[in-house]
This record gives C-alpha cells, sequence and structure tokens, in this order.
C-alpha cells in the first residue's frame, strides 16, 4: 500500500493506493484563508500539519489493516508559499501564499537586482513566487527577516514535521524563483539577490527519490509496522500530471482547481518568459514542463456560490449538461489578479453586460465561460511558446462538471477528457512518488494514464460563437485596466 497527501490551498486530501494502483480510500480536511489586507493570502502553516495527520488519522480508523502495510508517502502541495522558519524550527509568521499579490514593487526590483533571472530560473519575477514574498518581508518585517533560518513551501513544511527532515523536491523549487531550473540546483546568484544563501534552503531530491523516513512516533500513531519512506514528492500540477500519466514530452493537461493551469511535459528546460508562461521541473529526472497560470478557476465558481448562497451544484442544475451558445454577460476571472498572459496581480473580477432581465443562470454561465476563456488564453500562450496542443485530460474539482467540459471544449477547440481519480490526481500523483521511491520501479509502469470517463468534443456552430465571443472577451482586460 502507498500513501498520497495532498496540500492544497482549500483543503488537504489523502489517499491509500494499492499495489495494483488503484484508490482504496480516501480522506480530506478542510483549510481556512487569511486575507488580512488587500491583496494579502496567508495560512497558518501548522494547519496544513493538523490537517494532513488528521486525514490520515481518518483513514487508519476506517482501513487499518491496509495503513498498516504502507511501504511509503508521497506529499504534494500548493506552490510558492514562503513558510520562514527561526533556528528551532518554528514559523515566524503565518506563510504567504501563491495567490498573494503584495510583492509587486519588490518583482521590479528583484528584476533589476538579477538581469539574468529569466535565463536561469526560466520564469517572470510574479508576486506568487516565493523570492518576491523575503524581499517584501526584508523590507516590511526586518526583524523577522534578521531571524530566518530556513524558508520552506508547504508540503516541506509537512515533511518536516513528519520527518524531521527539511528537503524539498525539484518541481516545487522551480516555483520558488531560486531554482537554476536547467542545472536542477539552487543558484547563489539568485538567493544572493533576495539576501539569502545556500544555508537558508532546505536540501534538494528528485521527486521520486527518497527524502526522509516517517518519524517513529507517527508510524506507531498510525499502526504502521515498517520503516515507511517519504518520497521527494512534487508541487501540486506535477503531482496532478504523474497521477494523470503525463510523464511523456506532449503529455498535456487542463486542471479546474481553485487555481486553474494548462500544463505541457517537456523533454527539456525551455523558458518562455515573454508569454508569461511558467518553466519548471517536472517530478521525474531528465523531464520539465510548461504551464500557463490561472489564478481563479473553481475558485471563481466557489465565490459566486458564496455570494449567492447556493451550493455551486445547485447553480449549475438548471443549465443541464450543455449550452447552445455564449452568455450574454461576460465575466473576467480575476478575483486575485492573474499571472499567464498578463502578469497582473492587481487585475480584477468584473461582470460585463448586465442588464435587467439578466438572469441568474446566465451569471452562472458567464463565470464558467470566463474560466474558459482564461484557459484559452494559457492555451494560446503555450502554443506560442512551443506548439498546439491538440487535447486536454480535464482534473480538478471543476471536472466533475460535465457543463464545463463542453464549455471547454467547445471554447478551446480541442478535445477534453473527464479522467477517473480527475479529483484526487495530486495525491494520486504523491502515492505513485513514493512508490517509486520504495521500489525504484519504472516510472512508465507506475504512471499509467487512467481511464477515461467521457471525451466532450467541440462543436463547429457553437466554437464558432465562442470565436467571436472570445474576441470580444479579450478587450475588457485592457479596457478596464484603463479605469482601474
Amino acid at each position: 500500500m502507498y500513501l498520497g497527501i495532498d496540500i492544497g490551498t482549500s483543503g488537504v486530501k489523502a489517499v491509500l493506493v494499492s499495489e495494483a494502483g488503484a484508490v482504496v480510500a480516501t480522506a480530506a480536511r478542510e483549510l481556512a484563508l487569511s486575507h488580512p489586507a488587500l491583496l494579502w493570502s496567508e495560512q497558518d502553516p501548522d494547519a496544513w500539519v493538523d490537517a494532513a495527520v488528521g486525514a490520515v488519522d481518518d483513514l487508519a480508523a476506517r482501513h487499518p489493516r491496509e495503513v498498516a502495510r504502507v511501504r511509503s508517502i508521497g506529499l504534494s502541495g500548493q506552490m510558492h508559499g514562503a513558510t520562514l522558519l527561526d533556528e528551532d524550527g518554528a514559523p515566524l509568521r503565518p506563510a504567504i501564499l501563491w495567490n498573494d499579490g503584495r510583492s509587486h514593487a519588490e518583482c521590479v526590483a528583484l528584476e533589476r537586482r538579477c538581469p539574468s533571472l529569466h535565463t536561469i530560473a526560466g520564469n517572470l519575477a510574479m508576486p506568487g513566487f516565493t523570492a518576491p514574498k523575503l524581499l517584501w518581508v526584508a523590507r516590511h518585517e526586518p526583524k523577522i527577516f534578521a531571524r530566518v533560518a530556513k524558508v520552506l513551501l508547504p508540503k516541506a513544511y509537512v515533511r518536516y514535521r513528519l520527518t524531521g527532515e527539511m528537503v524539498e523536491d525539484m518541481s516545487d523549487g522551480a516555483g520558488t524563483l531560486w531554482l537554476d531550473v536547467g542545472l536542477r540546483r539552487w543558484s547563489p546568484l539568485l538567493l544572493h539577490a533576495t539576501g539569502l544563501d545556500l544555508h537558508h534552503m532546505p536540501r534538494l531530491v528528485e521527486g521520486s527519490d527518497v527524502s526522509a523516513t516517517l518519524a517513529p512516533d507517527y508510524a506507531q500513531r498510525w499502526g504502521m509496522t515498517r520503516d515507511v519512506v517519504v518520497a521527494g514528492g512534487a508541487g501540486d500540477n506535477a503531482a496532478s500530471a504523474i497521477g494523470l500519466g503525463a510523464i511523456a514530452p506532449g503529455d498535456a493537461f487542463l486542471s479546474l482547481g481553485t487555481s486553474g493551469v494548462v500544463f505541457r511535459v517537456t523533454d527539456r528546460f525551455a523558458p518562455a518568459p515573454a508569454s508569461a508562461v511558467h518553466a519548471f521541473c517536472h517530478a521525474l529526472p531528465g523531464r520539465w514542463h510548461q504551464m500557463g497560470v490561472m489564478l481563479s478557476a473553481a475558485a471563481s465558481l466557489a465565490w459566486l456560490a458564496g455570494v449567492m448562497e447556493t451550493p455551486a451544484p445547485a447553480l449549475l442544475a438548471p443549465l443541464g449538461e450543455r449550452v447552445d451558445g455564449p452568455s450574454p454577460v461576460k465575466f473576467l476571472p480575476y478575483l486575485d489578479g492573474e499571472r499567464t498572459p498578463h502578469n497582473d496581480a492587481a487585475a480584477s473580477g468584473a461582470f460585463v453586460g448586465l442588464r435587467g432581465a439578466t438572469g441568474r443562470s446566465q451569471i452562472v454561465q458567464a463565470v464558467l465561460e470566463g474560466v474558459a476563456f482564461a484557459a484559452r488564453d494559457n492555451l494560446a500562450a503555450l502554443s506560442a511558446a512551443g506548439g498546439p496542443l491538440a487535447e486536454v485530460d480535464l482534473v480538478g474539482g471543476g471536472s466533475r462538471s460535465p457543463l464545463w467540459a463542453q464549455i471547454c471544449a467547445d471554447v478551446l477547440g480541442i478535445p477534453v477528457h473527464r479522467v477517473e481519480e480527475g479529483e484526487v490526481g495530486a495525491a494520486l500523483g504523491a502515492a505513485r512518488l513514493g512508490r517509486l521511491a520504495a521500489t525504484g520501479e519504472n516510472a512508465a509502469a507506475v504512471c499509467t494514464r487512467p481511464r477515461r470517463l467521457a471525451s466532450f468534443t467541440p462543436r463547429a456552430s457553437v466554437s464558432a460563437a465562442y470565436d467571436e465571443a472570445y474576441r470580444r472577451w479579450r478587450e475588457l482586460y485592457p479596457a478596464l485596466k484603463e479605469c482601474a
């Protein structure tokens, strides 16, 4: 048996996976976000640990025999979060998360200080990345910055608490702007640009390598009968790719989680910062990937559900499983700013085209379409960076909706496939990395493609209408930016 734990933004998921590769059981715990000021997004690092331990406690209570046979644990997690520890390993402040936009000025300063940033890190300096956050702390919280002994990402902090070891994998490390992504090692030059050095960084391993061993107290707590190894793991999107079997160059998927991602595997480091495309290490040796990232995907629907005080499924139900054309209302899903293609932390969401006769379903449809249009922006950026994509698998919480899947197919103009276990892809990928660390098996034998549950193909007449709607939608961001 193998255990995968995904440290997400809105919650933690844990999955038990059998020797045959099947998901035996899942457990989850919710997490709370804090927004103490405009553009700020923070979490308590210890809440990740409590949620992870609680999820595994749940699995151990319901499936004690299976948990007792666990050979390894893999971790995946939300990327970029700055978890600042003192010399005793205690958090100095709440973690500053991936969707925090406060460090725009520090991004400008970082690019000025380090002209070779794009060449080494392969990415633009964006407020979501980790390095600008440390510059912000140095400027605004200098007493805290002076006490920083280690900087960990979210899953690395959970690993530290579960094992006592401070270790990070290449895929998550690539999202800090401190990694030499091509050479897969920390860059002293980039660290120096933020007032840090190698001593502030955790040890690096590949995602499929052993990083540590589970602490005896936890092994005893969960009834595990052997030394349980903990794999390097992966950032959430690279872990999702492992769960989807996206390990060969050209493999691609669309994630509609809290954030949204269009992801493509590459066999080399292929930066494209001019398009605001991310170029990161994959979770396996000798593999990299490109990503277009939108900061509010399923989070946009969750926001609307909260505002309307109606569960998301109830909002979607009146629309059925397909629509015959675009909503007359347009929605910009920039509730937390945007990365690809705008790199604008200050971008904001908007509804355009509201009328006295506008109904709730038209607003709901506009939100689904706005996210799909943003995904098309990402697809266009990836196509410019490395050629077009022919099809994508769909994962994340948004993959539950056949309606949203069909809208994505019609908007993107390519087939979209809902796949088995699409909602637990990152946790499943983490478990697979744990298995590779424990067994040394060939990755291709373990990281197989999931069964496709349904395929959604573009409908010619509807796609043509969406082409025109997308053209008009793209005019909104520059027009509204001028009014901000």
